[in-house]
Order: C-alpha cells, then structure tokens, then sequence
C-alpha cells in the first residue's frame, strides 16, 4: 500500500510540474476572487450555444463545484468555490476541497491537456466551418453582465478535467497569456445586428426553405468584431442533402440578408402557387435562393420586385382576356342551350299530343290534320320568334357586365405589399375563370344531352310523319306499340382523364420493389445468372468492363489476377501450397444461422474465388474465359427480367460521359450513390438519373444475388444493396432536364478543420 501511495505522489509530482504550479506558493492571479453577482435566467438551454468568442485567459475566473456536468446550473453555481479554496493546504475548513483537487490532478491526463492545447492552436488560426468543434462542450464558461467578467464552472464530479487544466496551466505561465475559442454558456444574443425576434424569425424562415433548423451563432474575433455564422443543411437536389454556412460580417449585410428571407418567406406563405422558392449551395459554402433557376440576392431585390409584379400584371390581362371570352362563351351556350329547349319543348309536345290522340278514333283524325307540314311549319315559325325575343331579354337581364380594359399600374418601383395584393388579385381572377371554365364545360354536356334528346324526338316524329301520307296508313301505324319515353342522351366527356401512373419513392416504395425483384429474379434466373450478377457487386467490374469494350491490356488481366489470388489467400485462409480450395464455394457449414437485417435465414453467401474457379494453377487465359463467362450470363440474365414499376435509376461518373458499351450498375437510392462517390478528389461530377418505364428488361441486386438458397430459407428482399443493373445500350435515353447544384464536402469528416471543397454536381435527366 506504500508503493502504490509513492506512485501516486511522482504522478501528482510530475503533473504540478508539467502545470508549473507551486501548491505552497500560490501565484497572486490565483488567489484573486471577486464576486461575480452572476444571474441565472428563467429559460436558458444549456445544450444550446448561441455566443463564440476568444477570451483573453487571465480574465476568466475558475471556480468549482462539487456536481457533475448535466446538472443545473443553479445547483453548479450554488455550491462553487474559487479555486484558490482547492488549493489551500492549511485551512481545516479547505481539507476535503483540497483532497478533491488531488484527486482530480491524480486522474487528469497530460496527453489530453495537450490536445485541448493543439485544438486551441488550430483555433487560434481558423474558425472551423461548423463553428462548434470537438471539445466545446467540455468549455464551461459563462458570463456575468452585472460584474462584467467571465468564469469557468469546472463540475469535480466529472472524469474529463482536460479544459480545466489546459487554463490553470496557461494562466500559471509566465509568459504573456493569450485568448482562448470558446462557447459562452447562458449568454443570449446580442441587438449589434438584430433583435430577439429577428434571430427567431431567421430560423423560422430558414426552415420554411430548408426544412431544418439552423443554428445562428454570434461569433467575435480576437479584435472583439461580431460575425453572424449561420450553419445548417438543405436540400439540394431531390432528397440529397448539403451544409452551408453563412457568414455575416456587418450589421448591413445582416439585415439584408434578413430581408431577402423574410420578403421570401412573405411571398411563399401568402402565395404558394405562384412562389416556391428552392436552395443550391454558393461557391463558399453559403446558401443561395432561386426562383425558376433565377438566382435572388438582396442588392437586385427591387429589380425583381419590379420584373414580377410586370409579370403579375401580364397573368392579370391574361385572366381577365380569358373571363370575357368565357363569359361570352358561356353567354352563347346559354343562347343555344335556351334554343335547343324551345325546340325539344315542340317536339315533345307534339310526340305527347300524338300519343294522347292515338287512344281513340277521333283523337288519330285530329292529329292527322292538326299536324298538316304547311301548317305545322307556320306555327313553329311564330312560336320561335317570340321565344326569341324572349331569349334575348333573359340574357340582357342575367349575363354581368363584361370586364372593361384594365389599366396597368406604372410606377418606378413596387413594393412587397403591391406584388402581395397583385397577386391575390390574380388568384381571386383565376378561382373566378375555374368556375367559368366549370360552368362552360357543364353546359357543353347539357347542350350535347339536348342534342341528343332533339335528335331522337326528330327520329320518332320522323317515324310518324312517313306514315302520314294517307289517313289509311297513319291509322295502321298509330295503332302499333311504340316506345313509352325517349331515351337519354349520352354524357358528354368533357375531361380527358389520363392514366395516373405512381411516382416511385424510395423510402416508402423501395422494400416493396425488393420483394417484387427478388420473387421474379429465383424464378428466372439460373444459378449461373444469379453467380455473374453478383461478380458485378465485388471489385472486378472495372476489368470486366475493359473486356467487354476490349480495351485492355494483358497485363491488365495478370496484375487483376494476382491481386484476387492473393485475397482469396487472405480471406480463404489457403495456403501457397494448396494447389485448390477443397472447400469450393463452402465458406460455413449449413447449420449455421445467419441474419438479414434481423431475418434469419441457414443459407451460403456466394463465393467469387468459387465462381471464377481461382486457385494456385489458375491461368491468364482461363481467368479471362471467366470473366468472358460472367459477361454472357449477365447479358442472358438481362433479358430475363423486367421491372414492374417506372422507377428512376442513378448514377455518378467523373468528368466523363456515361458509356452505354459498358455494363452499368446504378444506384435506386440517388442518396447513396452521392455519398459513396463524392469523396472522390475530383470537384466536379456528372450526375446520371434514368427515368425507367414499367417493363424495362433490370437485374436488382436483391438477396437471391448474395446468397445461395438451397436449404430455401433466404428471406425475400432487397436487404444487402439498392444496386440495379441496366443494359443503357438497349434504350433510346432522351435527355429531359440539365441542372447543376453544388454540395459543401469535407476533405476529412472526422477533422473540424478540415479544408472544404464545394463539389459541382451537373444532373443530366433522362426519360426512356
């Protein structure tokens, strides 16, 4: 037990010397405390930062507390002592804080300490992208308004003491002291460039566009300037995602850009028919705005208010133009339709007489004369003339006014308000057009309906009419069975209904299309087939696609051919001297259970050393038979199977167009193949999305393409990959849409400093 006490006290020894602290003489600063009439808000979150500043070290106070980190900061603070109290060796009242602080320098680590000290020196150079960084949290540092000072909370409970120690040495250093990156906690925004509710606003007008919350820092130089950093991610195409970051250096560009996002955020809640806003990423990392791939910056924002409202003008000449041909349509509809009554009135009238009269002998003679063509035509003639003027009255009374020629508003500049009452204008005019437009086509089915009766009552007059020529005659047909009403006309389709195809969505609909590959890939695919689409998921499809184009060298097929019998070596546990795996493609015995995201199953994955029979003897040419091999199964394969959904395909290529001579894997997932590929040290990327029609001839990469399933218990899916092999060169590929969007992207992900490289994505869409 005195050996182990004898180490502790070397460590202890070795530690005070590393932090250049004297515990029998204490520097001055250190003993200094003053009170800090620190006030704790109401409502503060803790995990959330708002203020980054460099701190001049000597001007922060420690203090520590007998809690831990996650608990209150009323209870932090309530119980927190100066540091000198830790470090006093002589008072009674000071023995368990000093044995607190032994304890604490016992378990700190040297090596920490100086990782928090190269991190404070990478800080001191560059503000990471992000703004927050590894450690922040670990800073507890707050700010007292009412004193004007800043102090560090350092928790005695915790087990990481790095931060704290990191400061205690700098401020034991002899040399002049200099300023520390770190998060204030319980600190609220400064007014210097907004209001409360401006910061508030922001991030709710950010997340109308981007769909996320950003977070708005306050960040201040070590020359005490205030900088805006506002970090989050958007969308940049479809559902493939981006950081930016935005970095507002005076109180000017602050409120211009506030301007820009609450003009846009006026415009999209009010109208969002006619504004809908989308995100791309700035050469910088910044967030841009466009509206019909029209970029929208605050300096050309009058500009713009200007071009739109003369567009607004336009759509409301248009609506109103197309209001007075509808009525006047409508109007003309009502005339013929009124027209059409009064003749079918006739007509059924007179069907109705002539049924009425052919009850009884002198009703049929009635008829017969009353009926006479001469007459008949006269009367008709009168009646309609004054049903005409009728007609006339109706539509004089009924109809509104038609629109007169309105007057467009001409000023240098319009505001937001103007453009916002333009276009409520122009959406009340198009409401007002669409029932027009309903009305026009409710009454073109009632005309043709009408039509349709006139013609058949001119059918079955017709009828009687032929057997008028003698009394005799009429007679013997009056006294036949005839229809009892006449039929209906036939509805008028006004709205061609096209065929409303399903849009494919990955995360709702990619499970189903799995299932859906899968069952028809085991039933008609062969095993063979099913081998040489898996030799497409390992890394020899770049070899494999130089044979096919033939555009390879011998040496191409070796140097392939020695690096896989140098895996299978690795991986298959064979030895140099094993002229074969006696195993084949055996890699565990049968009775072992193995999962599928959490599906259970007893069967074997494939085996490509087994496929492509690789073994110590194993030659250039039969490799290159192999592979020639794996080429004509994937083509037979690709014959075999077709999708049962439109479904888009993606893919990425480096500054190079796709080759539709090679075989093309694609991605299902346009997430995936971003992420997989945008790491690449190239910064610009073709981006391929193929618009496949049900029917098209695709081999997924489902289970059945991992895995053997003798003992028939592969669960059925698409589990392992959202891969999918499409044969490009059996397409007639018609480009529909070219775009470019940019992503910020990291050199190294683990590394808050390191360097950002914007990558140019060029999305080349194409439909079958």
């Amino acid at each position: 037990m005195p050996k182990k006490t004898a180490e502790n006290n070397d460590t202890i020894k070795e530690k005070l010397e590393y932090l250049g602290l004297d515990l029998e003489k204490i520097p001055k600063n250190i003993k200094q405390s003053e009170p800090l009439e620190f006030r704790i808000p109401k409502f503060y979150d803790e995990k959330q930062y708002r203020q980054y500043r460099y701190v001049n070290i000597k001007d922060i106070e420690i203090l520590l507390s007998p809690t831990n980190r996650m608990d209150e900061i009323e209870e932090k603070y309530k119980k927190a002592s100066p540091l000198v109290d830790y470090l006093d060796t002589k008072s009674e009242e000071n023995i368990l804080k000093h044995t607190t602080f032994l304890k604490m320098l016992n378990n700190f680590s040297i090596e920490e300490v100086e990782k928090i000290e190269a991190e404070q020196e990478k800080l001191s150079k560059k503000i990471p992208f992000k703004v927050k960084y590894q450690n922040n949290y670990l800073w507890q540092i707050y700010y007292s308004q009412n004193s004007d000072k800043y102090f560090m909370l350092v928790p005695t409970e915790d087990s990481d003491y790095s931060t704290f120690f990191y400061l205690l040495k700098k401020k034991l250093e002899k040399k002049r002291t200099g300023k520390i990156f770190v998060p204030i906690r319980n600190i609220e925004y400064t007014s210097e460039f907004l209001k409360k509710s401006e910061f508030e606003d922001i991030e709710n007008y950010l997340w109308l566009f981007t769909k996320d919350w950003p977070l708005i820092y306050e960040v201040y130089d070590k020359s005490d300037n205030l900088c805006l950093y506002i970090v989050g991610e958007t969308e940049v195409y479809q559902k493939i995602r981006s950081i930016y970051r935005v970095k507002l250096e005076t109180k000017e560009e602050t409120v211009e850009f506030y301007k820009l996002l609450k003009v846009m955020f006026i415009l999209q809640t009010e109208l969002p028919h006619y504004f809908n806003f989308k995100t791309n990423i700035g050469k910088n990392g910044e967030i841009e705005f466009y509206l019909e791939d029209k970029k929208l910056q605050y300096e050309n924002i009058t500009e713009w208010l200007n071009s739109e409202f003369e567009k607004g003008q336009d759509k409301l000449e248009e609506a109103d133009e197309l209001i007075k041909n509808g009525n006047e349509r409508l109007k003309t509809l009502k005339t013929e339709i009124a027209m059409q009554e009064i003749e079918y009135l006739a007509k059924e009238k007179q069907i109705s007489t002539f049924l009425e009269c052919k009850k009884t002998f002198f009703g049929k003679f009635k008829y017969y004369f009353k009926y006479s063509k001469k007459k008949n035509k006269n009367k008709i003639k009168k009646e309609d003339e004054q049903d005409l003027e009728n007609i006339e009255d109706v539509n004089n009374d009924d109809m509104e006014e038609l629109p007169k020629k309105r007057r467009r508003i001409k000023k240098d500049n319009y505001n937001l308000e103007e453009l916002t009452q333009l276009y409520k204008i122009i959406n009340e005019k198009e409401t007002e057009l669409k029932n027009i437009v309903m009305d026009i086509n409710s009454l073109k089915l009632k005309s043709k309906n009408m039509q349709k009766k006139i013609e058949n009552a001119s059918l079955y007059i017709a009828e009687i009419d032929s057997h008028k020529k003698s009394i005799f005659e009429f007679w013997k047909y009056s006294n036949k069975d005839e229809m009892s009403s006449l039929p209906e006309g036939e509805e008028e389709e006004v709205n061609i209904v096209r065929k409303i195809t399903k849009t494919f969505d990955y995360e709702q609909d990619f499970e189903n299309f799995g299932n859906t590959m899968d069952k028809l890939q085991r039933k008609n695919l062969s095993k063979d087939e099913t081998d040489s689409v898996y030799i497409l998921t390992t890394n020899l499809l770049p070899i494999i696609n130089k044979i096919k184009i033939n555009d390879f060298q011998p040496k191409d097929i070796d140097n392939t051919l020695k690096e896989i019998k140098k895996e299978a070596i690795e991986e298959r546990d064979l030895t140099e001297k094993e002229e074969f795996d006696i195993f084949g493609g055996i890699v565990q015995d049968s009775t072992k259970v193995s999962k599928i995201k959490n599906k259970r199953h007893r069967e074997l994955p494939k085996d490509r050393f087994s496929i492509l029979e690789v073994n110590k003897n194993t030659k250039q040419i039969g490799f290159k038979l192999a592979l020639e091999n794996v080429i004509s199964n994937v083509k037979t394969a690709l014959t075999k199977v077709e999708i049962q959904e439109d479904i888009s395909v993606y893919k990425i290529i480096v500054d190079d167009k796709i080759d539709d001579r090679k075989i093309n894997v694609f991605d299902i997932n346009p997430e995936n193949e971003i992420n997989t590929n945008i790491e690449n040290e190239n910064n610009k990327f073709n981006f391929y999305k193929i618009n496949l029609k049900q029917g098209t001839n695709a081999v997924s990469f489902t289970n059945c393409i991992f895995y053997d399933n003798q003992n028939k218990t592969l669960p059925i899916g698409q589990d392992l990959s959202t891969k999918i092999l499409v044969d490009i060169s059996k397409l007639e590929l018609k480009l529909k849409e070219k775009k470019t969007f940019k992503m910020v992207e990291f050199e190294n992900k683990n590394d808050d400093f390191s360097k950002v490289e914007i990558k140019i994505i060029n999305v080349f869409e194409m439909d079958t």
